[in-house]
């Protein structure tokens, strides 16, 4: 499985954007979980949706702020990122899994995508 990320930018703090991640073939089987990394840091796990009931997890650091969905029917998964914070500045990765379960967030996932980065920035 391959992935093309989409929707990265410059914005403000308090700016919304949305990332796209489409794959290569139909995903509908795979958990799908977007990971961030900030230069000199750990990779950090953002957000992840299950493949067969869409429950959707967030870490601490965005949880109601970001909202995830995915759109099978175009092999497709978002990341809406509103009220954003100099601190989401990093760049972006989606990441897929043949898993079936519901608890995506804490999976090994398989298959990355080349990120897109994201910068926010007064």
């Amino acid at each position: 499985v391959q992935f093309v990320e989409s929707g990265g930018g410059f914005v403000q703090p308090g700016g919304s954007l949305r990332l796209s991640c489409t794959a290569s073939t139909t995903f509908d089987y795979y958990a799908i979980k977007w990971f961030r990394q900030a230069p000199g840091k750990e990779r950090e796990g953002v957000s992840c949706i299950s493949s067969n009931d869409r429950s959707t997890f967030y870490g601490d650091s965005v949880k109601g702020r970001f909202t995830i969905s995915r759109d099978n029917a175009k092999n497709t998964v978002y990341l809406q990122m509103d009220s954003l914070k100099s601190e989401d500045t990093a760049v972006y990765y989606c990441a897929a899994t043949d898993y079936s379960g519901r608890y995506c967030f804490t999976v090994e996932y398989d298959y990355f995508g080349q990120g897109t980065q994201v910068t926010v920035s007064s």
